[in-house]
Parts: C-alpha cells; structure tokens; sequence
C-alpha cells in the first residue's frame, strides 16, 4: 500500500500535525503573555524607577547634605518592593533601603544631582532648561508673608490681562515666588503698558535681593575672566538683562548665569551621588534573556514533545492498524471460505471485528442455504420426473394407456407445474416484482371460496372444515387486497392444515376486525409442531418430517410464499403450535392498503 494511502501513515502525520499546531499555539500565546507581563513590569518599573529619583532629587535640592534620607529610602523601597543604594561618585556607600551586601551592578541607575538634572519639566511642571532643578531654591526661598503679597499682585496681573483679553494664569514655582503663564506667545507686546502689575512682580523682594546681588557679582565676575565688559543684571525670575550683542555673546551670558547659579547653590543642595536601584537579591529588574543556550533549551523541549507524540502516535496507531489489517486478511480469505477472526477488544474496532463475524457466519449459512435449495429442488422436482418417464416407457413399451395410467401423469404434471409457478412467485417476491392487482375485498366471499375449493378433499379424508366471519359482521368485512393472492395464501394455509390434520379433525378459518387490520386464522387439530421447529415453518423446503414422504408433507414452498404474499399486502404472518394439539396460522393485513 502506499505510504500516503497508509492508515498508520495518516494517523501519525495527524498527531504531529496537531502537537505542533498545539505546540505553535502554545508558544505564541506564552510570548505574548510573557511580552506583555514584561511590558507592564518594564513599565512598572521605569515609573517606580521615575518616581524614586524625582523624589530623591527633591530631597537633595532641599537639604545641604544627605544626612536624613535613610528613612525616605526605606519608604521608597517598601512602595516600589525594590533596593536603593546611594553613592558617592567614587561608590562610597551613602545609605542603602537595606543591609543587604548584594553586589552593585556596574552601571549606576541613575546620577541625584539638582544642579546637574535633565533640560526638561521637572514633576511639578517647573522649567529646568539650564539643568538646575528648581526645586533648589536655597536663598530665594521666600517667607510666607513675601509669597502672599507676591500672589496677591499676581492674581491682579491675571485678572487685568484677562480683562484684556488675553488669556492668563498664576503659577506659583518652588520658591514660592509667583509667575504668570500666557496661553499665547505676547509677540513682542510690552504687557507692562496694560496692566502694570506684571512690573511689579519683577521686583526682588527684601529676602531675594542679597542673594541677587550676590549671584550678579558672581555673574559679572564670569564675563570679566572670558574678557566682557558691560555687565548684565539678573531678574528674580532668572531671566537677564545685558548691554552686550546678543546675538554674538548671548550663549556666554547664559553660561555664565548657569554657572554662577551652581556656584551660589552648591552649599544649600547636597552633592552629587551616584542611585542604585535592583531587586532584592540583586538583580538589575525584569529581563527576558532569549539567548544562544535557552534558544538550544526551548529547541530541545520541542523536539522532545514532537518525538514522544511521534512515538506515542505510531505505538496507539499501530495497535489500532493491527486488528484492521487482520479483518483485511480476513476478507480477502472470505472469497475462498468464510473466516473468523479473534475479537480481542471491546471498542469499535471489536464490534467491527464482531459484525465482520456474523457476516461471515451469515454468508456461511446463506451458502449452505443455497446448497440445500438446490438439493431439495431436484429432489423434489426428481420425483415427479420419474414417475411420468416410467409411465412413458411403459406407454412405450406397448402398454395401452387407460384412464388411471393418463390421470397419474396428469397429476405429476400439475404438481411440477405447482412447483414452478411457487418457485417463480418465490423469486418475483425476492426482487421486489411480485405485482398486485388491489382492489376491495370482501373478506366472507374470499373464506368461502377457500372452503369450497377444498370441501372436497376434507370430506375425503374425514376433516371438517368450517368458516366463521364473525356472522354480525361478517358479510361487512372488507379489505384492499389482490383477491387471486389472497386466495393463494389462504388457500396454502389450509391446504398445509388438512395435510397435517388426521381424520375425524377439525380445520377452521377465522376472520375478525382488530384496531385498523383484518386477522384471518386457519387452525386445525393435527400433529401440531414442536417448539424447536416452530421458527423454520416459513423457510423454503423446510417440512418436519425428515423423510419427505409426499403423503405427510408438500414441497416446502407454500409457507415461505405465503409469508412473502403477507409482506407484499404490508402484513404479517405467524404461527404457534402445541405438539400433539395442532397449530393456528394468523395473517394480519391492513385493511385500507396502500396499492403498490
């Protein structure tokens, strides 16, 4: 057989089919899962990680030193379930969430610098494009009653330019000195003219002007060593003013006032320190390392599911391949003679192999059927011969025929004549071309007829024969039938019950309406069947006695023909005998058939 026609083939190729199918799925929605858990620990991680240096950077540009922060780290690393470290830049240790002595990792996770933080919004949405976080406030930091003055005058600059129509609102920075935020660019507008409270909130305050003078000092003193003159003057808001070109020395000034800013902050902040943020046990956070060696791992793993599923597949398939090919065996035997084979199991393939038995034992009995058929017909069709080629011969042999010489061949004649037309009856019922002329039948005129067609032989032989129709309503029964083979199969019927019915007996025929059908029963007190025949009676050349005497018993093919004459009507035929009592034979037909 070839390979892809193989049953064993096909189911192993299935099974490898739907592991790898099961393995593919099962790999996608693992990588999607893991993808997705380590996006939202990534995610995680990095806001954690956002948040712990926002806060640590706070806590630096608020205090001169880092004494202090130990329990801001605790809090941070309980929060986040992460370890902190702080560090000088030369990794001498600061303070730690933990005492635990973990290895740092090599790189730093981050630099806590306020002077030195990312160009960007800090947390609090405060401008930090010169890199000095501005939550640094050191000497600026205002006083309550400076900060409420400053926002009273703030509020009214909000309110004139508003009126104005021009869109404003009051932020307060770090510092507590308020600032005014344009929903539009000015474009070159001096606000001042309109509402001179925005003048007013560009003047120091008593706390902020030492440390103005200070910081301008500090300023001039950087041009001076880059060798500019002319000085410039910064605001309270950080912004400056200056006589010198702007567009050639502008970058200096900006440097200049960065620089001087750190120089006079740097006593108020503490210093720079290197964060170290792991998880407990010292890893640096989540990974997902798909390396050489775990790409070998997951290869393996799969290689090892596909070869257990191949193996499990071909030993399953096999022991369900095995017993087909031996019903295969089996079959291909059959031609020749009818074979069993073993039913070991008790799944479909045993009930397979179990009808494939009755089969086996059905075509054995049909075969045997067959032979008997073909026995019986040339003994029965034997007999007759004989007996008309003796008479014959003898006619032949100058014997002057007289009437019984030509009655006894005439008889033999009509009994081949009866055998053939039962035996073709017989094979018209098998094909299914037995026709029927339907018609309304009164049942009382059929009986009658039967009685009448065999008054004669009963009366020879000392039977008596009776018809009862159910005389209230005999006459009324009626039925759609063919009349010639209702007839035929009542007559078989009661010529089978006078054979069997010694003298001095008695053979009735019985009509009665039951629900939609008409039972008619011929009964007799003859010989009776024993319970072991019963089942045989309409089996074609099947008779009780053994020795097929002629006197005791017909051809065996009334009983099969009337059956076949029943099921044609769409009825029913039975029989039930006592030994020794008799029988009763009953045909149940519809009484409103169907013509077929």
């Amino acid at each position: 057989m070839p390979l892809r026609r193989s049953l064993l083939a096909r189911l192993i190729a299935t099974s490898v089919l739907v592991a790898v199918c099961s393995i593919a799925a099962t790999a996608w929605l693992a990588v999607q899962s893991t993808t997705r858990a380590i996006r939202q620990e990534n995610g995680q991680a990095i806001s954690d990680d956002r948040m712990i240096h926002d806060t640590l950077t706070a806590h630096a540009a608020a205090h001169p030193g880092w004494n202090g922060v130990q329990p801001t780290l605790r809090r941070l690393a309980r929060d986040t379930s992460r370890r902190i470290v702080l560090t000088t830049g030369e990794r001498t240790l600061i303070a730690a969430s933990s005492r635990e002595d973990s290895p740092l990792p090599r790189h730093a996770s981050a630099v806590i610098d306020p002077l030195r933080a990312d160009a960007g919004a800090d947390t609090a949405g405060n401008s930090a494009t010169d890199g000095i976080d501005p939550r640094a406030t050191g000497p600026y930091l205002l006083p309550a009653h400076e900060a409420r003055a400053l926002r009273a005058v703030a509020d009214d600059a909000v309110a004139c330019l508003n009126a104005g129509r021009v869109a404003a609102t009051r932020d307060d920075t770090p510092s507590g000195r308020p600032r005014i935020r344009l929903a539009a660019p000015s474009q070159g507008v001096y606000l001042g003219e309109a509402c001179p409270e925005t003048d007013r909130l560009n003047r120091p305050t008593a706390t902020e002007r030492p440390a103005l003078r200070h910081l301008n000092v500090l300023v001039n003193e950087c041009l001076e060593r880059r060798g500019l003159s002319g000085g410039a003057e910064v605001r309270p808001d950080f912004t400056w003013l200056t006589k010198l070109p702007l567009g050639k020395h502008a970058g200096t000034v900006e440097e200049c006032v960065a620089q001087s800013r750190r120089e006079q902050l740097a006593r108020y902040v503490a210093p720079m320190a290197l964060l170290f943020v792991t998880t407990p046990g010292g890893a640096e956070g989540p990974q997902f390392d798909l390396s050489r060696d775990n790409a070998l791992r997951v290869t393996g793993v799969t290689g090892l599911v596909l070869a257990l599923t191949v193996t499990v597949s071909a030993v399953l398939a096999t022991r369900l391949v095995r017993p087909l090919r031996a019903l295969t065996d089996a079959a291909r035997h059959s031609a020749r003679s009818p074979v069993r084979v073993p039913v070991t199991r008790h799944d479909e393939t045993g009930i397979l192999a179990q009808a494939f038995n009755e089969m086996s034992e059905g075509r054995l009995r049909m075969e045997q059927q067959r032979k008997d058929i073909v026995s019986d017909i040339a003994h029965e069709l034997r007999t007759p011969l004989t007996n008309i080629r003796s008479w014959l011969e003898a006619a032949e042999d100058g014997l002057a025929p007289d009437p019984d010489l030509i009655s006894s061949v005439l008889e033999e004649a009509m009994l081949l004549q009866h055998i053939i037309d039962d035996l073709q009856d017989l094979a018209a019922a098998d094909a299914g071309n037995l026709r029927l002329n339907l018609r309304r039948v009164g049942v009382h005129d059929v009986l009658e007829q039967i009685a009448a067609a065999h008054r004669a032989r009963a009366d020879r032989d000392g039977i008596r024969l009776t018809t009862d129709t159910c005389t209230d309503t005999g006459e009324g029964l009626v039925l759609t039938a063919d009349p010639v083979r209702l007839r035929q199969a009542v007559g078989n019927l009661v010529s089978n019950a006078l054979r069997h019915t010694p003298p001095g007996g008695h053979v009735g025929l019985r009509a009665r309406p039951e629900g939609g059908d008409i039972v008619i029963v011929v009964t007799d007190t003859g010989t009776g069947i024993s319970e072991e025949d019963l089942p045989r009676v309409f089996d074609r050349f099947w008779r009780a006695e053994r020795s097929r005497n002629r006197h005791t018993g017909g051809s065996g093919l009334g009983l099969p023909l009337v059956r076949h004459l029943a099921q044609a009507h769409g009825g029913t035929v039975s029989a039930e005998s006592t030994l020794g009592e008799g029988s009763a034979f009953t045909l149940r037909l519809p009484a409103d058939g169907d013509p077929r």
